[in-house]
C-alpha cells in the first residue's frame, strides 16, 4: 500500500470571514482504486495549521480640531489627515472671524461652532465631548495651524490599538538643534525644557515634551478623567496630563517635525507667560495631592 501526503496551506486571506477558529485540523481520507487490482492507494489531504485569526473588530478613529482663526493653514492640515484610519473628523471653531468655518464646510467634516470666544480649553472640552459622543475608541486631537504632521496620526492610533498605551504625545523636542531649526523661538524652547523638567521631577515621568498639540487618547483614559473642572485656556494642556499620570495610566511619544512658520498660529510672550505660570502651579497642586 502507498500512502500519498499532501500538505494544503490555506492563505489566512481567503477564509478570514471565519472568526469562530484559531486552527483546524484535517484528515480527509480518500481511498482510490487504480485500474489495476494489483495496487490499491490511499490518499490522505493533510492540512495542518489552518490558521484563522481571530478578527479584531477596527476601533473608530475620530481626529478633532480645536479651531480659531485657522483660515491659512486648516485646508492643509486637513488634506494630510489619513483617512485610510480616521473615520471623522470633528472641528470645533472657537467663534473666528476669520473663514475658518467656510473652508471646514468644503470638507466632510463635523462642524460644531461656539456661539462666543471660550478659550483653547472650552474647545478642547466640547471636542471631546463630540468624540464620545460620536463613538469614538480612540480621540486624536491636532492643532489645525499645521506645526504637526497628521499623516504620522496611524503610528499613534496603532500604538493604542494594540495596547502599548493609553496616551500617546507628539514629541518636538529631540535635539536643540532641531527644534530651533525648525522655527521654534528660543524663549519657547528654553521655557518648555524647564517646564517639561519640573513636571518629570514632580511625577516621575520621563517625557521629552509636556507641552504638545498633537495627542491622542483612548476613550478609557477621556471618560475617566474630570477634564470639565480644568481652566478653558491654555494651561488645559498639562492640567490633562497630570490627570492622566495620576490616574496611572502610560504615556509614550512619536518624535514629529518641528514646524513653526508666519501663518502657523503661536501664542504670544505674555500668553506663554501666564501658560508657564499656571503648568508650575498645576505642578505644585499635584505634588500637594501626592504629599496629603
Amino acid at each position: 500500500m502507498v500512502g500519498i501526503f499532501l500538505e494544503v496551506i490555506f492563505e489566512p486571506s481567503l477564509i478570514c470571514f471565519i472568526t469562530s477558529l484559531s486552527c483546524v485540523y484535517l484528515l480527509l481520507p480518500f481511498r482510490i482504486m487504480s485500474l489495476s487490482t494489483k495496487y490499491e492507494e490511499t490518499l490522505f489531504i493533510s492540512a495542518t495549521f489552518l490558521y484563522i485569526p481571530i478578527m479584531k473588530p477596527k476601533s473608530k478613529v475620530i481626529v478633532v480640531l480645536p479651531a480659531y482663526q485657522a483660515e491659512k493653514t486648516l485646508e492643509l492640515t486637513i488634506r494630510d489627515i489619513p483617512l485610510s484610519v480616521v473615520d471623522e473628523i470633528i472641528l470645533v471653531d472657537d467663534r473666528s472671524n476669520d473663514h475658518t468655518v467656510e473652508i471646514a464646510r468644503k470638507f466632510n467634516l463635523v462642524i460644531e461652532q461656539h456661539t462666543k470666544n471660550l478659550g483653547y480649553g472650552a474647545n478642547q472640552k466640547t471636542c471631546y465631548q463630540l468624540a464620545l459622543r460620536h463613538n469614538a475608541d480612540i480621540v486624536v486631537m491636532l492643532h489645525p495651524d499645521y506645526q504637526y504632521d497628521p499623516k504620522l496620526i496611524p503610528h499613534f492610533v496603532d500604538f493604542i490599538e494594540n495596547g502599548y498605551f493609553d496616551v500617546m504625545l507628539g514629541t518636538r523636542i529631540r535635539t536643540r538643534k532641531e527644534s530651533l531649526a525648525g522655527g521654534m523661538p528660543r524663549y519657547k524652547y528654553f521655557s518648555n525644557r524647564v517646564l517639561t523638567l519640573i513636571e518629570n521631577i514632580i511625577t516621575g515621568q520621563n517625557l521629552s515634551e509636556w507641552h504638545t498639540g498633537m495627542r491622542a487618547y483612548s476613550r478609557q483614559v477621556l471618560e475617566s478623567i474630570d477634564y470639565m473642572k480644568n481652566s478653558d485656556d491654555f494651561v488645559f494642556d498639562s492640567q490633562v496630563l497630570f490627570q492622566i499620570v495620576e490616574h496611572g495610566y502610560r504615556i509614550g511619544e512619536i518624535p514629529v517635525p518641528v514646524r513653526y512658520f508666519p501663518e502657523a498660529s503661536s501664542i504670544n510672550f505674555y500668553r506663554s507667560l501666564r501658560y508657564g505660570i499656571g503648568t508650575v502651579g498645576t505642578a505644585l497642586q499635584y505634588m500637594i495631592r501626592k504629599i496629603f
